[in-house]
């Protein structure tokens, strides 16, 4: 199973996490979110940098020309949608380079009507859990939502997940909807303060989710 973390802030843990063969790292590229990347990182020194992981970079409700002068400041690889993007929108955005749309799942959501507009605007679905804010809330939704819906899209699983779940993600992933399933995405269960993540924990939950 594929793994992306999610909001680094760090050069040495992105680094650490691309020789743990991580294949996705968020870059959190919304002025909001208190692991806004901001000035944390020089852009050329993320653009320059030689990793094998794919740098992906969050957005909430930007306009086209601040996702590409992201895109091309920081090397960006593919685009992750966190907000209410429109599938014009995203369709925009995905001409250019592989695009994750995001949707926060709230329980009585039907998540098949709510994908259907975007199966052709975007490259990935992702499914996080809905909050009162745009970024993530930490804890899980109801995984077997997923498995009622049929999907024109591979997708990322994402919200909450923590070092207790390599079993719970196993058990999804053979489920019914584990078919379509291309990624999980974590970040705060493994943080020791927004952006900075414990290693110590992170890495073992690696090598655990690559053998799913």
């Amino acid at each position: 199973m594929r793994i992306k973390v999610c909001s680094l802030t760090q050069m040495d843990q992105l680094q650490a996490l691309d020789e743990a063969g991580v294949e996705f790292v968020g870059l959190m590229l919304y002025p909001k979110s208190p692991r806004f990347l901001g000035n944390l990182l020089s852009p050329d020194e993320v653009r320059r940098a030689r990793w094998r992981t794919n740098k992906v970079g969050v957005f909430v409700n930007p306009t086209y020309e601040e996702v590409m002068r992201s895109v091309d400041a920081y090397g960006l690889h593919m685009v992750q949608l966190h907000g209410d993007e429109t599938p014009k929108f995203c369709e925009r955005i995905s001409e250019q380079l592989e695009t994750i749309k995001a949707f926060r799942v709230a329980p009585d959501d039907n998540v098949e009507y709510r994908v259907r507009n975007y199966s052709g605007a975007c490259d990935l679905f992702l499914f996080d859990t809905a909050g009162q804010n745009y970024g993530g809330t930490g804890r899980k939704f109801d995984w077997d939502v997923l498995s009622k819906v049929q999907f024109s899209k591979p997708f990322i699983l994402s919200g909450g997940i923590g070092p207790e779940d390599v079993e719970n993600v196993r058990k999804f992933a053979q489920g019914p909807a584990g078919e379509n399933m291309f990624a999980i995405d974590v970040n705060s269960k493994f943080e020791v303060r927004p952006g900075l993540k414990d290693l110590d924990l992170l890495k073992p939950f690696i090598e655990a989710v690559h053998t799913i």
